[in-house]
Protein backbone atom coordinates (compact mmCIF):
# COMPACT_ATOMS: atom_id res chain seq x y z
CA UNK A 1 0.00 0.00 0.00
CA UNK A 2 1.21 3.40 -0.73
CA UNK A 3 2.21 5.49 2.14
CA UNK A 4 2.41 8.89 0.85
CA UNK A 5 0.53 10.52 -2.33
CA UNK A 6 2.46 10.32 -5.68
CA UNK A 7 4.07 13.55 -7.01
CA UNK A 8 4.00 14.64 -10.16
CA UNK A 9 7.45 14.00 -12.34
CA UNK A 10 8.97 17.00 -13.83
CA UNK A 11 10.70 16.60 -17.66
CA UNK A 12 13.74 17.46 -15.75
CA UNK A 13 13.72 14.39 -13.47
CA UNK A 14 12.68 12.21 -15.90
CA UNK A 15 14.59 8.88 -16.09
CA UNK A 16 14.16 5.60 -17.39
CA UNK A 17 11.16 4.57 -19.20
CA UNK A 18 9.43 7.46 -18.03
CA UNK A 19 11.79 10.01 -19.95
CA UNK A 20 11.23 7.82 -22.78
CA UNK A 21 7.33 8.14 -22.87
CA UNK A 22 7.96 12.06 -22.25
CA UNK A 23 10.33 12.26 -25.58
CA UNK A 24 8.06 9.86 -27.43
CA UNK A 25 4.94 12.34 -26.40
CA UNK A 26 6.66 15.47 -27.73
CA UNK A 27 7.34 13.41 -30.86
CA UNK A 28 3.63 11.93 -31.32
CA UNK A 29 1.22 14.62 -29.88
CA UNK A 30 3.21 17.12 -31.80
CA UNK A 31 4.10 19.39 -28.56
CA UNK A 32 7.09 21.28 -27.43
CA UNK A 33 6.52 20.21 -23.36
CA UNK A 34 4.67 17.68 -20.75
CA UNK A 35 1.46 18.99 -19.64
CA UNK A 36 0.22 17.92 -15.87
CA UNK A 37 -1.88 15.14 -16.61
CA UNK A 38 1.15 13.13 -17.86
CA UNK A 39 3.81 14.56 -15.07
CA UNK A 40 0.97 13.11 -12.81
CA UNK A 41 0.13 9.87 -14.00
CA UNK A 42 4.24 9.39 -14.42
CA UNK A 43 3.99 9.32 -10.30
CA UNK A 44 2.03 6.27 -10.46
CA UNK A 45 4.48 3.52 -11.06
CA UNK A 46 4.66 1.75 -14.15
CA UNK A 47 1.06 3.04 -14.93
CA UNK A 48 2.43 5.70 -17.57
CA UNK A 49 4.48 3.30 -19.60
CA UNK A 50 1.49 1.25 -20.08
CA UNK A 51 -0.92 3.51 -20.23
CA UNK A 52 1.19 5.33 -22.96
CA UNK A 53 2.78 2.03 -25.23
CA UNK A 54 -1.50 1.03 -25.16
CA UNK A 55 -2.49 3.99 -26.62
CA UNK A 56 0.24 5.56 -28.53
CA UNK A 57 -0.86 3.74 -32.42
CA UNK A 58 -4.02 5.67 -32.28
CA UNK A 59 -2.41 9.07 -31.53
CA UNK A 60 -0.11 8.91 -34.36
CA UNK A 61 -3.47 8.31 -36.85
CA UNK A 62 -5.48 11.36 -38.81
CA UNK A 63 -8.52 9.92 -37.06
CA UNK A 64 -6.76 10.76 -33.53
CA UNK A 65 -5.91 14.37 -35.56
CA UNK A 66 -9.39 15.30 -36.87
CA UNK A 67 -11.27 14.19 -33.35
CA UNK A 68 -9.16 16.76 -31.78
CA UNK A 69 -9.66 19.29 -34.26
CA UNK A 70 -13.47 18.58 -34.09
CA UNK A 71 -13.23 19.45 -30.30
CA UNK A 72 -11.40 23.08 -30.73
CA UNK A 73 -13.89 24.19 -33.34
CA UNK A 74 -16.87 23.09 -31.16
CA UNK A 75 -14.91 25.13 -28.24
CA UNK A 76 -14.62 27.72 -30.19
CA UNK A 77 -17.89 27.83 -31.16
CA UNK A 78 -19.36 27.61 -27.58
CA UNK A 79 -16.78 30.30 -25.76
CA UNK A 80 -18.20 33.07 -28.73
CA UNK A 81 -21.51 32.37 -27.18
CA UNK A 82 -20.19 32.89 -23.70
CA UNK A 83 -19.00 36.31 -23.91
CA UNK A 84 -15.57 38.64 -24.60
CA UNK A 85 -12.68 38.38 -22.05
CA UNK A 86 -11.23 41.88 -23.59
CA UNK A 87 -7.73 41.90 -21.95
CA UNK A 88 -6.44 44.08 -24.10
CA UNK A 89 -8.80 47.45 -23.29
CA UNK A 90 -7.61 46.87 -19.56
CA UNK A 91 -3.82 45.88 -20.15
CA UNK A 92 -1.06 47.52 -22.29
CA UNK A 93 0.94 45.11 -23.47
CA UNK A 94 4.28 45.74 -25.09
CA UNK A 95 4.56 44.08 -29.27
CA UNK A 96 6.84 41.23 -27.70
CA UNK A 97 4.84 40.96 -24.70
CA UNK A 98 2.11 40.77 -27.03
CA UNK A 99 3.47 38.12 -29.36
CA UNK A 100 5.23 35.61 -27.26
CA UNK A 101 1.78 35.11 -24.79
CA UNK A 102 -0.03 35.05 -28.42
CA UNK A 103 2.44 31.90 -29.09
CA UNK A 104 1.61 30.71 -25.81
CA UNK A 105 -1.66 30.60 -26.25
CA UNK A 106 -1.33 28.52 -29.50
CA UNK A 107 0.66 26.38 -27.95
CA UNK A 108 -2.02 25.60 -25.77
CA UNK A 109 -5.06 25.96 -28.10
CA UNK A 110 -3.70 23.06 -29.83
CA UNK A 111 -2.36 20.38 -27.41
CA UNK A 112 -5.16 20.65 -25.13
CA UNK A 113 -8.02 19.13 -27.47
CA UNK A 114 -5.78 16.64 -27.76
CA UNK A 115 -5.38 16.08 -24.29
CA UNK A 116 -9.12 15.77 -24.02
CA UNK A 117 -9.34 12.94 -26.59
CA UNK A 118 -6.82 10.84 -24.90
CA UNK A 119 -7.70 11.38 -21.92
CA UNK A 120 -11.34 10.37 -22.53
CA UNK A 121 -9.85 7.45 -23.77
CA UNK A 122 -7.90 6.22 -21.14
CA UNK A 123 -10.97 6.77 -18.89
CA UNK A 124 -12.88 4.69 -21.03
CA UNK A 125 -10.62 1.71 -21.54
CA UNK A 126 -10.04 1.57 -17.57
CA UNK A 127 -13.62 1.44 -17.24
CA UNK A 128 -13.99 -1.61 -19.60
CA UNK A 129 -15.66 0.39 -22.66
CA UNK A 130 -14.98 -1.62 -26.11
CA UNK A 131 -13.47 0.45 -28.96
CA UNK A 132 -15.62 0.14 -32.46
CA UNK A 133 -12.86 2.05 -34.24
CA UNK A 134 -13.10 3.50 -37.90
CA UNK A 135 -14.30 1.09 -40.79
CA UNK A 136 -11.38 1.37 -42.78
CA UNK A 137 -8.33 -0.77 -43.30
CA UNK A 138 -5.55 1.58 -43.37
CA UNK A 139 -5.02 4.88 -41.45
CA UNK A 140 -3.43 7.84 -42.56
CA UNK A 141 -0.67 8.83 -40.07
CA UNK A 142 0.86 12.28 -39.39
CA UNK A 143 4.14 13.44 -39.15
CA UNK A 144 5.95 13.40 -36.11
CA UNK A 145 7.53 15.86 -34.19
CA UNK A 146 7.97 19.35 -32.59
CA UNK A 147 6.43 22.42 -34.64
CA UNK A 148 8.88 24.70 -36.01
CA UNK A 149 7.18 27.78 -34.63
CA UNK A 150 5.72 25.68 -31.03
CA UNK A 151 6.39 28.56 -28.16
CA UNK A 152 8.80 26.20 -25.53
CA UNK A 153 6.21 25.02 -22.82
CA UNK A 154 7.55 26.98 -19.97
CA UNK A 155 6.27 28.09 -16.93
CA UNK A 156 7.15 29.06 -13.15
CA UNK A 157 6.81 27.46 -9.95
CA UNK A 158 3.89 26.14 -8.75
CA UNK A 159 5.15 27.87 -5.81
CA UNK A 160 5.77 31.10 -6.89
CA UNK A 161 7.24 33.97 -5.42
CA UNK A 162 5.69 36.94 -7.22
CA UNK A 163 3.00 38.16 -4.95
CA UNK A 164 0.41 39.24 -7.72
CA UNK A 165 0.91 35.28 -9.50
CA UNK A 166 1.13 33.76 -6.04
CA UNK A 167 -2.46 35.50 -5.20
CA UNK A 168 -4.20 34.38 -8.79
CA UNK A 169 -2.78 30.85 -8.28
CA UNK A 170 -4.84 30.81 -4.78
CA UNK A 171 -7.42 32.13 -6.21
CA UNK A 172 -8.10 29.97 -9.06
CA UNK A 173 -7.67 26.73 -7.08
CA UNK A 174 -10.18 27.86 -5.36
CA UNK A 175 -12.67 28.66 -7.64
CA UNK A 176 -11.60 25.68 -9.86
CA UNK A 177 -11.16 23.05 -6.94
CA UNK A 178 -7.42 22.19 -7.97
CA UNK A 179 -4.89 20.36 -6.07
CA UNK A 180 -2.19 22.22 -8.22
CA UNK A 181 -2.19 24.64 -11.39
CA UNK A 182 -2.22 23.49 -14.66
CA UNK A 183 0.47 24.64 -17.46
CA UNK A 184 -1.00 26.91 -19.03
CA UNK A 185 -1.84 29.11 -16.46
CA UNK A 186 1.65 28.40 -15.04
CA UNK A 187 3.00 29.53 -18.53
CA UNK A 188 0.47 32.39 -18.31
CA UNK A 189 1.87 33.52 -15.00
CA UNK A 190 5.25 34.50 -17.26
CA UNK A 191 3.46 37.53 -17.51
CA UNK A 192 1.78 37.82 -14.41
CA UNK A 193 -0.08 40.94 -15.16
CA UNK A 194 -2.03 39.16 -18.33
CA UNK A 195 -2.43 35.96 -16.27
CA UNK A 196 -3.91 38.35 -13.30
CA UNK A 197 -6.14 40.24 -15.63
CA UNK A 198 -7.23 37.39 -17.81
CA UNK A 199 -8.45 35.40 -15.22
CA UNK A 200 -10.43 38.52 -13.76
CA UNK A 201 -12.20 38.49 -17.13
CA UNK A 202 -12.67 34.49 -17.19
CA UNK A 203 -13.74 34.19 -13.22
CA UNK A 204 -17.54 35.68 -13.68
CA UNK A 205 -17.55 33.18 -17.26
CA UNK A 206 -16.69 30.59 -15.12
CA UNK A 207 -19.39 30.27 -12.90
CA UNK A 208 -22.04 31.01 -15.41
CA UNK A 209 -24.68 28.13 -15.68
CA UNK A 210 -23.93 28.22 -19.54
CA UNK A 211 -20.16 27.47 -19.05
CA UNK A 212 -20.89 24.61 -16.80
CA UNK A 213 -23.23 23.15 -19.23
CA UNK A 214 -20.44 24.38 -22.61
CA UNK A 215 -17.88 22.19 -20.34
CA UNK A 216 -20.43 18.93 -20.41
CA UNK A 217 -21.35 19.22 -23.89
CA UNK A 218 -17.52 19.37 -24.76
CA UNK A 219 -16.38 16.44 -22.72
CA UNK A 220 -19.55 14.29 -23.68
CA UNK A 221 -18.38 14.90 -27.61
CA UNK A 222 -14.86 13.88 -26.45
CA UNK A 223 -16.00 10.57 -25.24
CA UNK A 224 -18.26 9.90 -28.68
CA UNK A 225 -14.92 10.76 -30.61
CA UNK A 226 -12.95 9.02 -28.11
CA UNK A 227 -14.40 5.50 -29.15
CA UNK A 228 -13.97 6.31 -32.98
CA UNK A 229 -10.16 5.33 -32.17
CA UNK A 230 -9.10 2.80 -34.45
CA UNK A 231 -6.56 0.37 -32.09
CA UNK A 232 -8.02 -1.28 -29.14
CA UNK A 233 -6.18 0.04 -25.64
CA UNK A 234 -5.24 -2.85 -23.52
CA UNK A 235 -5.55 -0.67 -20.04
CA UNK A 236 -8.27 -2.79 -18.18
CA UNK A 237 -7.95 -1.87 -14.38
CA UNK A 238 -6.97 -5.63 -14.30
CA UNK A 239 -4.44 -4.72 -16.07
CA UNK A 240 -3.60 -2.11 -13.53
CA UNK A 241 -4.09 -3.70 -10.88
CA UNK A 242 -1.47 -6.48 -11.67
CA UNK A 243 1.01 -3.63 -11.95
CA UNK A 244 0.56 -2.21 -8.57
CA UNK A 245 -1.94 0.49 -9.12
CA UNK A 246 -5.32 0.65 -7.75
CA UNK A 247 -8.77 3.12 -8.59
CA UNK A 248 -6.58 5.86 -7.67
CA UNK A 249 -6.03 6.62 -11.45
CA UNK A 250 -8.99 6.13 -12.62
CA UNK A 251 -9.97 9.07 -10.56
CA UNK A 252 -6.93 10.92 -10.93
CA UNK A 253 -8.04 9.91 -14.74
CA UNK A 254 -11.60 11.48 -14.53
CA UNK A 255 -10.62 14.58 -12.72
CA UNK A 256 -8.05 15.43 -15.79
CA UNK A 257 -11.22 14.86 -18.34
CA UNK A 258 -13.51 16.74 -15.83
CA UNK A 259 -11.25 20.09 -15.75
CA UNK A 260 -9.67 20.04 -19.63
CA UNK A 261 -13.19 21.30 -21.17
CA UNK A 262 -12.85 24.16 -19.43
CA UNK A 263 -9.60 24.73 -19.88
CA UNK A 264 -9.90 24.64 -23.66
CA UNK A 265 -12.99 27.06 -23.58
CA UNK A 266 -10.85 29.51 -21.39
CA UNK A 267 -7.43 29.47 -23.95
CA UNK A 268 -10.43 29.89 -26.51
CA UNK A 269 -11.69 33.29 -24.41
CA UNK A 270 -8.11 34.35 -24.17
CA UNK A 271 -7.13 33.88 -28.02
CA UNK A 272 -10.23 36.14 -29.24
CA UNK A 273 -8.10 38.44 -28.29
CA UNK A 274 -6.25 38.63 -31.17
CA UNK A 275 -7.98 35.90 -33.27
CA UNK A 276 -11.64 35.63 -34.81
CA UNK A 277 -13.62 32.81 -33.95
CA UNK A 278 -13.23 31.05 -37.51
CA UNK A 279 -9.58 31.28 -37.59
CA UNK A 280 -9.45 30.04 -33.90
CA UNK A 281 -11.67 27.01 -35.19
CA UNK A 282 -8.92 25.96 -37.69
CA UNK A 283 -5.38 24.13 -36.16
CA UNK A 284 -2.85 26.48 -35.21
CA UNK A 285 -0.55 23.87 -35.84
CA UNK A 286 -1.43 21.74 -38.98
CA UNK A 287 -0.56 18.65 -39.65
CA UNK A 288 1.06 16.72 -42.55
CA UNK A 289 0.13 13.23 -43.85
CA UNK A 290 3.26 11.01 -42.93
CA UNK A 291 5.17 9.93 -45.91
CA UNK A 292 6.59 6.79 -44.40
CA UNK A 293 3.84 5.30 -42.17
CA UNK A 294 6.36 2.50 -41.35
CA UNK A 295 8.85 5.16 -39.80
CA UNK A 296 10.28 3.95 -36.71
CA UNK A 297 10.15 7.11 -33.70
CA UNK A 298 12.98 8.93 -33.07
CA UNK A 299 14.43 8.36 -36.22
Amino acid sequence: MRLSKPKPIAESDAKGEVERVYHEITQVLRVSGINLNFRTWAGYGQFLPVMWDAIRANLETRIFEDAADQIRAEAVRMAAQLGRVDVGSRLSLGESQSYQIKKALDLYHYINPKLLVLTSAVRLALIGQQFSGATQIDFDLIERGVPAHMYPMEMVSDKPDDELVKNTFKDIRRTLSLPSINSDYRTLALWPDYLATGWSGLKPIIQRDEYRQATDELRATAGKLALTLPYAIDISMEKIKEIGENEEVLEKTESFETLLPGLIINIALLEFGWHSPEALSCSPFPAERRQDAREAIGR
